[in-house]
């Protein structure tokens, strides 16, 4: 033993000992002992923005509902925050035109909690709605939106 750990025990387990706990970007994170954590975050899955455009429309929109269910649910369980895919689908479902700014903004946020600049925040929502009357506004909204939730996914390792 070394001159400093004689003079300063570790304190037993309930006096302010610290236990690592995964972090979801690598690393450990000190927790108190007692302190309650979710489990390590899970990755979601990179969906095609083609793909994903050409099923909307082939399946004359059932395909979005499912977008809007899979990645809210997927956001929920990585960050332990945002609606989850239950309340998307419902929100889809009956006030569907406020979807696109929620997504942009649940999206931005995952980035915002990791310590990055916002590629896509609420605002992006203004693209869909009132930018469905040029046309391509829901298209340039889902480019955007969908892109930047899979460079998340890549950035953390998914594939």
């Amino acid at each position: 033993m070394t001159e400093n750990q004689q003079a300063h025990p570790a304190p037993a387990p309930g006096y302010g000992a610290s236990v690592p706990v995964p972090s979801a970007y690598g690393g450990a994170l000190a927790a108190p002992h007692g302190a309650s954590y979710a489990a390590p975050a899970t990755l979601g899955k990179i969906r095609g923005t083609g793909a994903c455009i050409v099923l909307s429309i082939i399946t004359f929109g059932i395909y979005s509902l499912v977008w809007f269910f899979k990645t809210h649910d997927e956001m929920k369980r990585h960050s332990g925050q945002g609606m989850g895919g239950g309340l998307a689908l419902v929100l889809s479902l009956f006030v569907g035109f406020v979807m696109p700014y929620i997504t942009s903004s649940e999206v931005g946020g995952l980035y915002e909690r990791a310590g990055q600049r916002r590629p896509v925040s609420g605002a992006t929502g203004l693209w869909y709605l009132p930018g469905m009357f040029i046309l391509v506004g829901p298209l340039v909204w889902f480019i955007k939106t969908n892109g930047a939730l899979n460079a998340y996914w890549r950035s953390l390792g998914a594939r």
